[in-house]
């Protein structure tokens, strides 16, 4: 899916650091992850990406990266 802007509200860039997620991962996720319905008219987008790595002091293999957006005038995420 294509979109022309995409905006990353303070909240969100809040939420992404506390939870291990970069900038360049969240428009992967846009780009290339999977796309499916969320509540409230929101579209939500999913993709996991390989870890191999210790967050928060557990191993994990996988990171899941998760967002929820609105598409406004079809271009804007």
């Amino acid at each position: 899916m294509y979109f022309e802007k995409i905006i990353i509200h303070k909240h969100a860039q809040e939420r992404m650091q506390e939870r291990g997620a970069t900038e360049e991962e969240v428009i992967q996720t846009l780009k290339e992850g999977e796309k499916f319905p969320a509540k409230f008219g929101r579209i939500g987008f999913r993709r996991n990406f390989s870890l191999e790595g210790v967050w928060r002091g557990k191993i994990y293999k996988t990171k899941q990266i998760e967002i929820y957006g609105v598409i406004e005038d079809g271009t804007e995420l």
